[in-house]
């Protein structure tokens, strides 16, 4: 078998790609409006309440819609799920994994198509789709070679008259809720962790990205995955969400989004309810609040280019987006000006145009709290660039940057999930980490610095999941940089790693008297 080795993003500087990106974008254009199903025991169910998904770079465009379940079909899916599993999990895990791999294939060969999909439903530009379709590939092909080396179990120490064995066995029937930010990647990565590992499966996909589910839904049909195993149903959270969370029957529960929500979940899922026979696992990573730290001997070119492509990339729509610059006084001056140079240049419009670095924010929801963010801004520092919006068409706002920000303010502390930075200065690389550190959250962070003291010093006391030294805070990679947080970012189950499966197994001794 071919060594893991991650899916290089496309060049778009090339003529090819970028014509393939265009004919991708008119063929999916022809799809825009159709309507998708539940998919439950094998069977697509059409209902007649829908999820309707905008195109939010043009908010009148209807991208699809999508049939939603209410509690008796959710029911009816976790019946099913169990009935599946007691088959699915005797699959030898080699064929599991054949199909993760056959989809992969698939993936290869549509590649632009599935892009084209998420530019129109999450207003991702070129690079950031192509971006999330290759970390897509990337999961299904490095699950499913962990799949294998986990299938051989560990070993333990067996004595003359006795045989022990230690391995793993998948636990049942879970439910995948995905985030819509990485519509495609996270939501294919949590679920094939699961399915991979000899679970079935329920899959909600978040309402504001459903159509992209949906197609992931029809591909891994394609690829192979037997009728039962995943079934799909997209449904309104407070319908159908607690319902299955609190459900005696799910055996785990695997989580990104907000904060609020994970933390809801991780409660209503340790309370065990009648006719439950096991503890619930949770697995839940639910955002940040990142910083680049800026020292007074650090590459100031390199340090403002990691600032804005952190900040604004995907309008700075991540988890681990940098919404906190916080510098040297010695080079705070320089460092900024020069951010706020850079910024000025960024190309700000339909995503779907080569070319364009940001889009559109998801929704009016998001839109609009960030707006409420950037006049909170305002008053707790000095805008130097950006702040406008406009919803006339899409939902656009433009990168944002303030100045001279109280460490302890709110667009310092507070999770704003969109183009807005906030710079604050700090005396010495004491104060920097102490500022770094001044958070609930701790998933990504940055140091920008040619100090190898400061370096190994941030290495133990930057108290991140995911630490970046001499470059931005986004943009980990699968099975290179396994992603997951410390504190009120989650359970820091490091997606993409080693570990990430042993989530949804549970390990088994078997010893035997010879």
């Amino acid at each position: 078998m071919i060594p893991y080795d991650h899916n290089k993003w496309k060049d778009f500087s090339k003529e090819e790609n970028q014509k393939a990106m265009k004919a991708a974008l008119e063929k999916v254009k022809e799809d825009l409006g159709k309507e998708y199903p539940l998919l439950i025991d094998g069977e697509e169910v059409y209902t007649s309440r829908k999820l309707v998904s905008y195109n939010p770079a043009d908010k009148k465009q209807v991208v699809g819609k999508v049939s939603m379940a209410d509690k008796e079909l959710a029911e009816k899916a976790i019946n099913s799920a169990w009935k599946h599993f007691e088959t699915w999990r005797k699959w030898p895990a080699e064929s599991r994994a054949k199909i993760l791999f056959k989809a992969a294939a698939i993936i290869r060969r549509r590649r632009f198509e599935f892009s084209a999909a998420m530019l129109y439903e999450s207003g991702k530009n070129w690079l950031e789709a192509d971006a999330d379709t290759a970390e897509a590939i990337d999961f299904l092909e490095y699950y499913g070679r962990q799949m294998l080396e986990l299938d051989k179990g560990k070993p333990v120490i067996s004595r003359e008259d006795e045989h022990n064995e230690y391995f793993y066995q998948p636990m049942g029937v879970g439910f995948i809720i995905p985030p819509w930010n990485f519509p495609f990647a996270i939501m294919c990565g949590t679920a094939v962790a699961a399915l991979v590992t000899g679970n079935t499966v329920l899959l909600k996909p978040s309402e504001k990205a459903p159509v992209i589910s949906a197609k992931f839904v029809e591909l891994m049909r394609e690829a192979g995955l037997p009728d039962g195993v995943l079934q799909f149903i997209p449904g309104d959270p407070k319908e159908i969400g607690d319902y299955i969370v609190d459900h005696p029957k799910i055996r785990f529960i695997n989580f990104t989004g907000s904060r609020a929500t994970g933390t809801r979940i991780f409660e209503r899922a340790a309370k065990v309810q009648k006719g439950q026979k096991w503890l619930k696992r949770v697995v839940a990573e639910m955002g940040g609040k990142d910083t680049i730290i800026v020292d007074k001997d650090a590459d100031l070119e390199l340090a403002a280019k990691s600032i804005v492509t952190s900040a604004f990339g995907f309008s700075g729509q991540k988890c681990s987006a940098c919404s906190r610059a916080v510098i040297h006084q010695d080079v705070y001056n320089q460092v900024l000006e020069r951010v706020v140079e850079m910024t000025k240049e960024l190309a700000v419009g339909d995503p779907a145009e080569h070319g364009t670095f940001m889009g559109p924010v998801i929704d009016d929801i998001q839109f609009n709290k960030i707006r409420e963010y950037i006049e909170i801004g305002k008053q707790e520092g000095k805008l130097v660039a950006g702040g406008e919006a406009d919803d006339s068409k899409g939902y656009f706002i433009q990168p944002t940057i303030f100045a001279d920000v109280d460490p302890n303010a709110r667009i310092m502390k507070e999770e704003i999930f969109g183009p807005v930075v906030a710079f604050s200065k700090a005396k010495d690389f004491e104060e920097l980490l102490e500022i770094a550190n001044n958070t609930d959250y701790g998933l990504t962070g940055a140091l920008i610095s040619r100090n190898r003291e400061h370096l190994d010093r941030a290495r133990r006391d930057f108290h991140v999941g995911n630490l970046y030294l001499n470059r931005g805070c986004t943009g980990s990679i699968v099975g290179l940089q396994p992603f997951g947080g410390f504190n009120m970012s989650g359970t820091d189950a490091k997606a993409g790693g080693p570990d990430y499966l042993l989530n949804f197994m549970e390990p088994k001794t078997v010893s035997e008297w010879l």
